[in-house]
């Protein structure tokens, strides 16, 4: 995820639209996007602030995989070797749910599973996924 633009920056790009100067102009000077410095206007003009925005995910919003864990792992557990692909299928198949392999894969990991690709190395199990230990 990128970084917000520092608070010194962004003081001067405002000062520079206050003191009269378009913000493409502020743009051009201060080596922003021309978008960038629009927003910076309008926040400055709704919020009444220069600070930036909060990124990501508000905390505690669910993504759409947290009403199916249970079924996702029922059948892990019923078949550890299962593919993502194959887990995304099933998915769509009984809940119309369409989501990402990758989001899949980070919410098996949250619910405490990890694939093994490798078992010839020492210390693990048969390949498939397989729940960490607590």
């Amino acid at each position: 995820m990128g970084k917000p633009y520092s608070m010194d920056l962004r003081g001067r790009i405002l000062g520079h639209i206050c003191a009269g100067h378009s913000c493409r102009a502020a743009a051009r000077i201060f080596g922003v996007s021309a978008s960038t410095a629009v927003r910076l206007a309008a926040d400055h003009r709704n919020r009444g602030a220069m600070t930036p925005k909060r990124q990501g995910r508000k905390p505690g919003t669910a993504g759409k995989l947290v009403a199916h864990m249970a079924f996702l792992t029922e059948i892990v557990r019923a078949e550890p070797d299962i593919t993502l692909k194959e887990l995304a299928g099933a998915l769509e198949e009984t809940h119309g749910v369409s989501v990402q392999l990758s989001s899949i894969h980070r919410a098996l990991v949250r619910a405490g599973f990890s694939y093994k690709k490798r078992p010839d190395r020492t210390g693990t199990r048969p390949g498939g996924y397989q729940a960490c230990p607590a």
